[in-house]
């Protein structure tokens, strides 16, 4: 068998390789493969090898978030631009040209907070807030759900460092409180509108960065909670990652329109897509998304990895006419200063297999066909 027919035949067991492939032993009694195709030498090398399944995903951020108008009503009279990224103690809109402010916690505001009102955890959250801004006097503010002269003091500081009337009680309407820090994605008040309690202002997200990744429901068992992946961006470049968690309902798509499908009429009009499982991928360095919003994404998932091996190149292997295959070594002992060994091939890599055979060491020269 010719080398060429050799590397075919390699080719076709990359594409089928799912475990080892054995060969059946009996080296002397394979006729060595002859061939006129010009050969070069690489070395064999004992290295850590994996194999890769890429599935596609879609970088975006997580969480969803409607910021609504709260307080007595009034005009809108600014309103960030969508792609802003918005931080505690930052302006989220104005209603008649007075701020509202944005701080971190889980409840709304219900209510104006002042001296003498009953504890409760809105007092919290703003006592937290006030701290974290660096406005409460940390000797004499105790953070609780208590509303202190120590609190009346810290809402005059923030009040006084960001310009507004100074009067130590926080009014309804003036703050925003969401998770976190937001990523306003669409902006649906209107300059100039009314402000109407309960109506969105603003629709954002958190300003963390998630890959969201449909993996075929035939593909589930290579993905699991925790798994370190490697994701790839849109300009070629890689960043490490890990599955925050994955879906345990399949779902499929479905087309209803036939000329979406370029059906012609009277075909059937539902075209059903294999069924999958959503995962979400969390970047370990979030910076390296940056300015990326829907954007594709290749997720790399290693299925399998070995450590230590003896490699070579794939195409060093060659088919042997008795079955299995073999690697031809150089500088041995033989007629033609060269010898066919048959090997077990392992894992395969991208370009490179895992190999065993009985004398072959590190450092031995084995032939590839030449570039």
């Amino acid at each position: 068998m010719t080398r060429w027919a050799a590397v075919g035949a390699v080719a076709v067991l990359v594409a089928g390789a799912g475990g080892a492939w054995w060969w059946s032993g009996h080296q002397g009694r394979h006729d060595p493969a002859t061939t006129s195709v010009p050969v070069a030498t690489t070395t064999v090398v004992r290295t850590d090898l994996s194999s890769t399944t890429q599935l596609s995903g879609t970088l975006g951020y997580s969480g969803s978030y409607s910021v609504a108008a709260q307080g007595p009503g009034g005009t809108i009279t600014a309103v960030p631009q969508p792609g802003q990224v918005l931080r505690r103690g930052q302006v989220v809109y104005e209603v008649d040209a007075a701020p509202v402010y944005l701080f971190y916690g889980t409840r709304p505001e219900w209510r104006s907070l002042a001296l003498g009102v009953t504890a409760g955890p809105d007092v919290r959250q703003l006592e937290q807030n006030l701290t974290a801004l660096g406005y409460a006097d940390s000797q004499n503010l105790t953070v609780d759900d208590t509303f202190t002269n120590a609190t009346y003091w810290a809402v005059r500081r923030w009040q006084t460092g960001t310009g507004q009337t100074v009067t130590g009680q926080v009014a309804l309407g003036v703050l925003s409180y969401q998770p976190g820090p937001l990523r306003v994605v669409a902006v649906n008040a209107t300059l100039g509108t009314a402000a109407q309690p309960a109506e969105p202002v603003l629709t954002a997200t958190s300003t963390t960065p998630v890959v969201t990744v449909d993996v075929p429901s035939t593909q589930t068992y290579l993905v699991h909670a925790h798994d370190a992946v490697t994701v790839t961006l849109p300009d070629g470049t890689t960043t490490p990652g890990r599955v925050e968690s994955i879906s345990s309902v399949a779902t499929s798509d479905t087309n209803s329109s036939n000329q979406s499908q370029g059906q012609p009429p009277g075909q059937s009009s539902d075209s059903q897509q294999p069924a999958s499982v959503s995962a979400l991928v969390r970047l370990n360095h979030p910076a390296a998304a940056e300015h990326l919003d829907q954007a594709p994404v290749t997720i790399n998932v290693t299925d399998r990895s070995v450590d230590g091996v003896l490699a070579v190149p794939i195409t060093a292997l060659v088919a042997l006419a008795g079955g299995g295959y073999g690697v031809w070594v150089d500088g041995a002992d033989g007629p033609t200063g060269r010898r066919l060994v048959g090997v077990t091939p392992g894992l395969f890599a991208t370009t490179l297999v895992q190999v065993t055979a009985p004398g072959l060491r590190v450092g031995d020269k084995v032939e590839v066909p030449q570039q």
